[in-house]
């Protein structure tokens, strides 16, 4: 049935048991795990952190600037990957194959998206805050109910 199942992460703490359970059904599907992480493009506010415009008004701007953005895209790649060894070391308790993946700067459900038909996955299993149904959910839309929309790929949602 599953082969290659995709297991997006943001970190959570209350949606571990999701992870838990998405590696339990590999188990009992003798499939593998694709972990993911993607971190949102930075926001002005959080660009105005970074390149801190106070810096940019000397000599060597454009080097601060690089240095700065390094720096965080460093910090993305360290929490990323504190997220998916969560992910890895429960899949390699359960004995199921793990690959995890990390995109920084992409919105999520394009990256999740992105990832699960380049590695080939055949289900995305995902966790669900549950947003739908409140004025925020229904505005904007969580990043569960946009993978649903736009994957081409079965969604299987928990709710955490």
């Amino acid at each position: 049935m599953y082969k290659n199942i995709l297991i997006p992460t943001k970190g959570t703490k209350s949606c571990e048991s999701s992870i838990a359970e998405g590696i339990e059904l590999a188990k009992a599907l003798n499939a593998k795990v694709t972990g993911v992480h993607v971190e949102p493009k930075l926001s002005p506010r959080e660009i105005l952190e970074v390149y801190k415009p106070e810096m940019l008004w000397g000599p060597k701007d454009a080097e601060r600037a690089q240095q700065a953005l390094a720096e965080v895209e460093k910090m993305h790649k360290d929490l990323a990957d504190r997220y998916l060894s969560v992910i890895e070391k429960m899949a390699n308790e359960a004995g199921v194959p793990f690959e995890g993946v990390f995109i920084d700067r992409e919105a999520p459900e394009e990256g999740i998206i992105k990832i699960a038909e380049r590695k080939g996955c055949d289900l995305i299993f995902i966790a669900s805050h549950s947003t739908v149904g409140t004025l925020a959910g229904s505005l904007l839309g969580g990043v569960t109910t946009k993978v649903v929309a736009h994957s081409k790929i079965p969604v299987l949602i928990h709710r955490c």
